[in-house]
């Protein structure tokens, strides 16, 4: 068969263009791998440090009351004012004290009467004994009576509620309230997991809103022996010295525990991957040329990395970035 010189032409153009496309789906078939970057991991020791909010309490709080009813005279103090320890802080109606007292007036007399008379014979024994305890029994009434007539402070502190005015009736309420602000102590509950891992003295940090970027010290001063079956958790108490006062009761703040080291894997935070919809976290691992998708438990986030409490195994390689293109199985390229 015989060809023109034209079909000649339009032949080694379709070759040609044909070669091309083959040269060109081999291109694409070799750029179609995504890259990646990856990262070796390794197991080393990091601090088991855990933060818990809780509420500043006063070490000591007192309700200043008589222990019986009656009219309020004066008061002697306001909300916020210091009181130390004896202090007088409210004046009871004192009509019924002095009525007792004069009466004891009348049976110390009377008593010193009968006491001439028995020594000379002139009276019974029972009689001086039941004059001497009758007296006896009024005077321990007096002191009680005086006790919740003039109201004193069992602690030294500030005064933090006022319930009553002069001349009111006090029934039951607490007319006052004394806080001890030196120290002051938190209440936190604890995971189950850090019992035997917790001691009385062990040290705490403590940090509140109130004072940004400053950090107190405080130390396990109490911690109780049970653990909450509903929560797995049991209660520690700190203790902060406070000594420049700062800390008031009712403050939030957070306390952080450190419960010693433990060797776990430690990974680069831009290899984690949440999957969308859910809190799941998990990495790639990258070995022979492919990415595994491994789900992941994290630990405490450490400036910018995280620590893996499963999941990944010291000597494994993650990816680091290009996670966007991948997917479970997927061949891969790595940056050098």
């Amino acid at each position: 068969m015989k060809y023109s010189k034209f079909s000649v032409v339009i032949l080694s153009v379709a070759v040609a263009v044909a070669s091309c496309t083959d040269s060109s789906k081999t291109v694409s078939k070799q750029v179609s791998k995504p890259v990646v970057k990856v990262s070796s991991v390794i197991m080393e020791p990091v601090p088991q440090t855990r933060t818990y909010a809780a509420t500043i309490q006063s070490d000591i709080k007192n309700n200043i009351a008589s222990s019986t009813p009656g009219r309020i005279d004066k008061i002697l103090v306001e909300v916020g004012d210091y009181v130390k320890k004896g202090q007088t802080l409210v004046l009871m109606d004192s009509a019924n004290l002095n009525k007792l007292a004069l009466q004891i007036r009348t049976q110390e007399i009377e008593f010193e009467r009968i006491t001439e008379l028995y020594n000379v014979g002139a009276t019974s024994k029972s009689a001086y004994e039941n004059a001497e305890m009758s007296l006896e029994v009024n005077r321990t009434a007096l002191e009680n009576l005086m006790e919740n007539t003039r109201l004193v402070s069992p602690i030294e502190g500030y005064i933090t509620a006022r319930n009553y005015d002069e001349g009111d009736l006090y029934q039951s309420q607490a007319i006052l309230q004394v806080q001890s602000i030196r120290p002051v102590k938190m209440l936190i509950d604890v995971s189950e997991t850090f019992f035997s891992k917790v001691a009385v003295g062990n040290k705490v940090s403590i940090t509140v809103d109130a004072y940004p970027g400053e950090t107190f010290q405080g130390k396990v001063s109490l911690i109780y022996p049970i653990v909450n079956a509903s929560t797995h958790t049991f209660t520690v108490e700190v203790m902060i010295e406070n000594k420049d006062e700062k800390l008031r009761p009712g403050m939030f703040a957070r306390a952080s525990l450190n419960f010693g080291d433990e060797n776990h894997v430690v990974v680069p935070d831009v290899a984690i991957v949440k999957r969308a919809g859910t809190g799941d976290r998990f990495v790639y691992l990258y070995s022979n040329g492919k990415v595994v998708f491994v789900p992941v438990v994290l630990g405490q986030r450490l400036a910018d990395r995280y620590e893996l409490i499963s999941g990944v195994e010291s000597g494994d390689q993650v990816v680091i970035a290009g996670q966007a293109a991948l997917s479970d199985g997927m061949e891969v390229e790595v940056s050098k």
